[in-house]
């Protein structure tokens, strides 16, 4: 009876802000465990003005889990984007986002090992499409936090009794030189491909649910991420913090992230110097949004209607090192409002409108329209 209860507290990790699936247990990091193979998949429309419209097989994932004995288990995640990969074509990806194994010690400590998520906001570790509204994920989770972000590491996890649980990792560090003014540290992810690990980063998260309805996270990463080029000392943290409330019909989301890279000048004039081509990296970028979201249909799948407004405002060149200038069009905002409807509570129909703002004179405001249909087992 005992073993029981504690098999059940453990899958019984999960984010209470946001609704589960109904057939579906869940892991620390909100995957369903419903039986050794699960997954989710999505595919969207989407229409820029002035542009052809698209339609994408976007994600097909495969999640796998396995139970050696009560206290070791095996958890994976494969993905396979845009529908198929042509040799070294940019068709699509397959990426091995998780395998690792974790060894269940006991309620404050266990510890795990693999190809990990890093534990950075709101998305990275949980981003099935029923679990968040909009049929892109947020932009602050794409750009700023590059979701989904992951890399071989080891560390521990838990949780610490009155509402507290945490996660902390070592793992390999990012890679600078790939480093980027539009997209920030995204391109600089070493995705576990025989990643340097000459310099070790660190990454943590906390969280706190002891107050109904509200969860309030906070998260961490940082690593000296130079070792292509030893002569620079480019260190990176990201820092960010979120909370997430629902009660009722209401449901709320904020969150906030920074990343600061240190000795950017010299990495600028490393990378100009290789390319001739300077990449404008800024030493600040900051990203932040908040959402609302109603359930104005609140009668159970098929009869779940959700409304939602996010607004977003992400800047990959909010400080630049000294002798730079901000390229004003990676200063941006968003505006995203639209609807889910859930026939299940496994699928997500979507559909939003957004409207997608830059600082610079020369390049024009966008208007996008998406569709969407999600779903995980």
């Amino acid at each position: 009876m005992r073993l029981f209860a504690w098999k059940s507290w453990f899958l019984g990790l999960a984010v209470a802000s946001v609704a589960l699936p109904a057939a579906a247990q869940e892991t620390d990091q909100g995957f369903p465990t419903t039986g050794p193979v699960s997954g989710y998949m999505d595919f969207h429309f989407n229409k820029a003005d002035g542009e052809d419209p698209v339609l994408d097989f976007h994600r097909f994932v495969l999640l796998l889990n396995h139970s050696f004995s009560a206290r070791l288990r095996f958890v994976g995640e494969l993905e396979l984007e845009h529908a198929f990969v042509e040799g070294l074509e940019e068709s699509g990806e397959v990426e091995l986002e998780q395998a690792y194994v974790d060894f269940l010690l006991s309620r404050p400590l266990n510890v795990r090992a693999g190809m990990l998520l890093m534990p950075v906001g709101i998305i990275n570790e949980r981003h099935e499409p029923p679990v968040y509204n909009g049929v892109e994920r947020p932009f602050v989770d794409t750009v700023i936090v590059p979701s989904t972000w992951f890399d071989v590491g080891a560390g521990v996890h838990g949780e610490l009794g009155a509402g507290w649980r945490y996660r902390a990792y070592a793992v390999a560090p990012l890679n600078a030189l790939e480093f980027t003014a539009d997209e920030g540290i995204r391109g600089g992810r070493q995705k576990g491909s025989e990643a340097n690990v000459r310099n070790i980063a660190y990454t943590a998260r906390a969280e706190y649910r002891a107050i109904r309805s509200l969860t309030v996270g906070a998260s961490i990463w940082t690593g000296d991420s130079s070792f292509a080029t030893p002569r620079l000392d480019t260190g990176v943290t990201v820092g960010e913090f979120d909370a997430r409330f629902r009660r009722e019909r209401l449901e709320l989301r904020w969150q906030f992230a920074q990343v600061g890279i240190a000795d950017a000048a010299r990495l600028n004039d490393v990378l100009e110097r290789s390319t001739g081509v300077s990449p404008n990296i800024a030493r600040t970028m900051r990203g932040f949004y908040g959402e609302a979201a109603y359930r104005v249909w609140n009668a159970g799948a098929p009869r779940d209607l959700v409304a939602f407004l996010r607004y977003e405002n992400f800047d990959t060149q909010f400080r630049m090192p000294d002798g730079f200038v901000p390229l004003k069009e990676f200063d941006r905002d968003a505006w995203v409002t639209g609807i889910t409807l859930y026939p299940d509570p496994d699928v997500a129909v979507k559909a939003d409108y957004v409207y997608l703002r830059n600082q610079s004179g020369l390049f024009p405001n966008r208007h996008l329209f998406n569709l969407g249909l999600g779903w995980w087992f």
